[in-house]
């Protein structure tokens, strides 16, 4: 692979800019017939990048994660999303950005990361692969401190109705939700959105508010999915050490203002698992797990 050195981490709404106008492009090359069809074989890379006190502060408080100088797993995929948001903008990324729906994320974290130290960021685009809605790929992006793996990531993306070569291996058939008894609620407000742009600089329209929202086909703002996986992240504290996998998948988003009921508890294996739906249908909002390495 290509190793392209950004001088720095790229803002996000600028990202968002360029993504539009590269969705544009590719639906002409695409009518064409010049659209890309493989990945971009590059990696972006950032170095020395240094979380903020004040920044981190503001995304504990938000997410209900306890003070310390210890950065939380889903502050550092704050920091590294940027890097890997990047590589979706380029014109040789095969999937329109526009539309892109988030089904899936998978944290690794090797050992505590701390406020001061230098992080060098990487990410690269894999796993491309057609789906039974469309054509899923993965946003790798792996952070070090010094010559040490400490975070990994793995961010999957469903491109719906975009087919590209290849037949959707068997899945096999999810299991059906049947909502466990429940240990918690969230009352998410209505500001909920723009609070978590604020500080994770997604500044996606879906989430921002009702009129935006509607523009983009939702009756309403929707959580950001990383606020929801932060959020469960948070309420399984202390028991999941300093090295952990954290897995969660999004099923649908949660409408703000709204409430979602919840469940994290330990699954009797070490692992804690955890699950949020609506409760007046039963339908689930996101599932997933941390496990202790």
């Amino acid at each position: 692979m290509t190793t392209v050195v950004l001088p720095a981490v790229p803002s996000l709404g600028g990202l968002y800019a360029r993504g539009a106008a590269a969705t544009g492009r590719l639906a002409v090359a695409r009518r064409v017939g010049r659209a890309p069809t493989d990945l971009p074989d590059v990696v972006h890379e950032v170095r020395g990048v240094r979380a903020d006190a004040d920044h981190m502060t503001e995304y504990q408080h938000l997410v209900g994660e306890s003070a310390s100088d210890r950065l939380p797993a889903g502050f550092v995929h704050v920091l590294a999303f940027p890097v890997a948001f990047a590589v979706m903008v380029r014109p040789d990324f095969p999937l329109p950005l526009l539309g892109l729906v988030h089904v899936a994320n998978r944290v690794t974290q090797h050992a505590p990361v701390g406020l001061g130290d230098a992080l060098d960021v990487r990410a690269w685009a894999e796993g491309l692969r057609p789906h039974r809605a469309g054509t899923t790929v993965d946003l790798v992006a792996e952070v070090r401190v010094g010559d040490a793996l400490v975070w990994r990531g793995v961010s999957t993306y469903l491109a719906k109705g975009v087919r590209l070569a290849g037949r959707p291996t068997d899945e096999g058939a999810r299991s059906d939700f049947v909502a466990p008894q429940p240990t918690g609620r969230w009352r998410l407000a209505a500001d909920t959105g723009r609070r978590y742009a604020a500080v994770s600089g997604d500044h996606n329209p879906i989430h921002l508010s009702a009129v935006s929202a509607k523009a983009l086909g939702f009756p309403r703002a929707i959580a950001h999915g990383m606020y929801t996986a932060a959020r469960a992240l948070a309420d399984v504290g202390a028991s999941r050490g300093d090295a952990f996998t954290w897995s969660v998948e999004f099923a649908k988003p949660a409408l703000l203002p709204g409430t979602v009921t919840v469940r994290v508890a330990p699954d009797g294996d070490r692992s804690t698992t955890f699950a949020g739906w609506d409760a007046r249908t039963g339908k689930p909002y996101l599932t997933g797990t941390v496990v202790p390495l």
